[in-house]
């Protein structure tokens, strides 16, 4: 993402900016206005503050400039005043270097001038035919010529002023005057003095005509040598601005020690010669995307390849496995896509036309206050959440959005290399952060036992099944079979912490891509999603974190860095990049983009450890790749998605009625759908409604599990039930808010009370029931333990990561054919 380019220092001129001065430890760098005028470098917090506030000034004629690093300086005048500057990009520090560097020459030769000035005699304007170190001297003559002639302007001036005061009490004593003997000389005085004003009068224009044609005369050639100093000017700055690349290219090249010269690294330019070698490797920069390193991000730099892989990209050169010089060699000329061994499918035509909108988003103010006067008296528990806060979709289905990309999967299963593979799968995972960019509303948390299917067989050949399988703490399981060649399952349960300013969303659980063809199996985790500004100001989305995919069947691994966003920050926002490598840790692909936009990969011919240190004193990877290559680009949202929620086409599908979903399905949650509808009120109304049902399902629940655990002692249970206060570790907590475990299931007691009283409310006495916090930290358990088991899915041990999961048992499209759903609870 390029920034818009500063103007070019020029001699004489005035050059500002924006530029981060250091202020203090506490602080840090602060953002600041500074203009750099007539030797003198001011600054302002604002432009606004030019006109009356100048926070500070150094002179350049006595300054020092100091360069750090490539962003980085120091103005100082000898420790009176220091100076810690920041430019935004190493383009702009040589800008302002430049800029400094010549105001200070001008400021020292013009002091210098100025002191040797009072000794020197006016000159007249040397003959027209002098050039070189004479036009100093004309231009010299002719600015001294021209200053006495101001101060002649200024003389004439000022008697112009004497006088005219003068003839004016003379005209007005001559009114005042009766005629008589002294009326000839008050005439008489009249008169000398308006010869006097008219004689100083024509004293001054005649100096004016002087001092203007002097200054036509100069002028018209004043202003070509100007223009020429300019010209010369900006095309010496771009020459200094391409040189500081090329000595930064080469220092990086020169640590990393990874590009061999052209005598040893291809023995066949030797014949051309010299400069048939820069040549090609003038064009191979020039064809070739240079991937600079950031700071305490990014662990490796990417150079270009050599041109002998462009040229014989599938022979075996020296260091190069031949698994990529056989199996990948599609890569050199084509991007993996267009693969003629992996063909697309042709899509089929859809049975039924999915809707492309939703009713608008209504513009219902949010009265804070009002919530809060509700919630007095009301136990913590008992407080609802308004559906201001959420999107008319529930978890499950936000869970199912991950399938949008679904054919990044679908090209995964055609290919035949594993690594290959990788990276088609990394970025399907990447694809998946892509509609949360604007997405700031809370879905529904779904009641235990919601389900949600997503059947997609006719357009995109997979089909998808939800369910919410725990309560305590909420866990939802996904699982999504695909008729082209794999499978994809996923149990996710959410922990969130409020930071003040912000929450942090840690999505816990492994996801499973399983693919027929192969049986490569690969796991991942989700990063850690940062909700910005739940206080004061607008929301916005971060996500940030690493990501280990591993494929268990061949040990390949890839390892993605999600940046977090830093003001900061040079590099583009929401930046992720990845290396693809084999069980031994060679890198083949890196992969780099955006998650909210899309993502390239480029492959890798040679990797090296670099000279330069990382962070935390670690040594970079320098791989040699080939030109970037797009592997997933993120769909544009519908028109008017503002609107709509900021839904993607799939999300708008998404809550659409159908008449054969299981009576469980979010489609028919009745508060959602009024919610949808634009009726919020009745949907508050409505959502009151589920959560006190399903409170009340789990209580006898409950009590069933307590009778079964101890049936000789059902009075003493009831009591617990209703009266026991809660525990930890044996130490009684009295809790005037809570008071009884099955309070505890809030909000629509479907799985987020837990997030949404620690949402709204939190604070040092906050609990965990079941997966909720309690005093410090400490996990507090309910007197009962609930014995629901999910309906579709069952627990059970995962081999491979060890966690206990819950993985679908089948059963659900078989009852969806045959239209049997006896078994589902009403939950709605």
């Amino acid at each position: 993402m390029s920034e818009p380019k500063a103007p070019t220092p020029t001699p004489g001129d005035t050059y500002k900016g924006w530029l981060f001065k250091w202020t203090n430890y506490i602080k840090g760098y602060q953002r600041r206005w500074f203009v750099l005028s007539n030797g003198l470098l001011s600054y302002y917090r604002t432009q606004a503050e030019m006109g009356h506030t100048c926070r500070g000034t150094i002179n350049l004629a006595t300054a020092n400039i100091v360069v750090e690093d490539s962003c980085n300086f120091i103005i100082s005048n000898g420790g009176a005043q220091t100076y810690h500057l920041k430019a935004s990009s190493e383009v702009e520090r040589q800008r302002w270097i430049t800029a400094l560097e010549l105001a200070k020459a001008k400021a020292v030769r013009m002091q210098a001038e100025s002191d040797d000035s009072g000794d020197e005699c006016p000159m007249s304007p040397p003959p027209a035919g002098q050039s070189g170190a004479s036009r100093n001297s004309e231009v010299q003559s002719t600015l001294r010529t021209l200053g006495s002639k101001v101060e002649d302007l200024s003389t004439c001036n000022d008697l112009i002023a004497k006088h005219g005061s003068a003839l004016q009490r003379s005209l007005s004593e001559l009114e005042g005057v009766k005629l008589g003997g002294d009326t000839g000389d008050k005439i008489r005085q009249v008169t000398e003095r308006a010869t006097l004003f008219r004689i100083t009068s024509n004293a001054m224009i005649n100096t004016c005509r002087d001092f203007l044609a002097l200054a036509q005369a100069h002028s018209k050639r004043w202003q070509k040598a100007l223009q020429a100093e300019r010209e010369q000017r900006v095309r010496l700055e771009e020459t200094l601005e391409q040189l500081a690349k090329q000595h930064n290219h080469l220092e990086r090249a020169f640590r990393g020690a990874t590009v061999l010269p052209a005598s040893q690294s291809n023995p066949a330019t030797d014949s051309k010669g010299p400069s048939s070698g820069k040549g090609d490797a003038s064009d191979e920069d020039d064809e070739n995307e240079f991937f600079d390193a950031m700071e305490d991000v990014q662990e490796f730099i990417t150079v270009p390849a050599d041109p002998k892989y462009h040229r014989r990209s599938g022979s075996n050169v020296s260091g190069i496995s031949s698994e990529i010089g056989m199996d990948d060699q599609s890569l050199d000329e084509q991007s993996l896509a267009s693969n003629p061994e992996s063909p697309q499918p042709q899509e089929l035509e859809p049975v039924k036309k999915r809707r492309t909108r939703i009713p608008d988003k209504p513009n219902y103010s949010l009265n804070l206050w009002s919530i809060m006067k509700n919630c007095i008296g009301k136990e913590l528990s008992k407080i609802p959440m308004p559906v201001n806060f959420n999107e008319p979709i529930s978890m499950l289905q936000r869970l199912s959005e991950d399938l949008e990309y679904s054919e990044l999967l679908d090209k995964a299963a055609k290919c035949q290399s594993s690594l290959e593979q990788l990276c088609y799968v990394a970025a399907f995972t990447v694809s998946s952060y892509s509609t949360t960019v604007h997405r700031t509303g809370k879905p529904f948390n779904p009641l235990l036992g919601e389900t949600f299917e997503l059947d997609r067989r006719y357009e995109s050949g997979y089909r998808s099944l939800c369910e919410q399988v725990s309560h305590h703490p909420p866990a939802a399981a996904h699982h999504a079979i695909s008729e082209r060649g794999w499978t994809l399952r996923q149990e996710i349960t959410l922990a969130s912490k409020f930071r003040g300013k912000y929450l942090s969303i840690m999505p816990l659980g492994s996801i499973h891509c399983i693919f027929e063809k192969s049986n490569n199996h690969y796991t991942w985790k989700k990063v850690t999603t940062t909700v910005h500004n739940i206080i004061v100001g607008k929301l916005w989305i971060d996500q940030s974190g690493e990501i280990d995919i591993i494929n268990h069947q061949t040990g390949d691994r890839c390892h993605l860095k999600f940046a977090p966003y830093s003001y900061f920050s040079r590099d583009v926002a929401r930046k992720v990049t990845g290396v693809v490598a084999d069980k031994e840790g060679k890198a083949h692909y890196v992969l780099s983009g955006t998650w909210d936009e899309k993502m390239e990969f480029s492959r890798v011919m040679q990797s090296s450890r670099g000279g330069e240190n990382g962070t935390e004193g670690r040594q970079k990877t320098v791989y040699q790749t080939l030109k970037a290559r797009e592997i997933w680009k993120k769909n544009p949202l519908p028109d008017g998605a503002e609107n709509m929620y900021y839904f993607s086409d799939l999300a708008l599908t998404l809550n659409e009625q159908e008449d054969s979903v299981a009576p469980t399905d979010s489609r028919r949650r009745p508060d959602q759908r009024l919610m949808e509808q634009g009726r919020w009120e009745e949907a508050n109304a409505e959502k009151q409604r589920l959560e006190e049902k399903q409170r009340s399902v789990r209580r006898e629940r409950e009590r069933e599990a307590a009778r079964t655990a101890n049936p000789t002692d059902e009075t003493v249970i009831e009591d617990s039930i209703n009266d026991t206060p809660l525990k930890t570790d044996g130490e009684e907590i009295i809790s005037e808010p809570i008071e009884t475990p099955e309070k505890i299931d809030a909000e629509e007691t479907t799985s987020s009370d837990i997030s949404s009283s620690t949402e709204t409310l939190p604070g040092p006495s906050s609990f965990q029931i079941d997966g909720m916090e309690g005093p410090y930290g400490s996990p507090v358990k309910s007197a009962h333990q609930d014995n629901y088991r999910a309906l579709w899915f069952e627990r059970t041990d995962d081999p491979l990561t060890g966690e206990q999961t819950h993985v679908y048992k089948g059963g659900y499209w078989e009852a969806k054919d045959h239209g049997s759903w006896e078994i589902c609870p009403d939950i709605f």
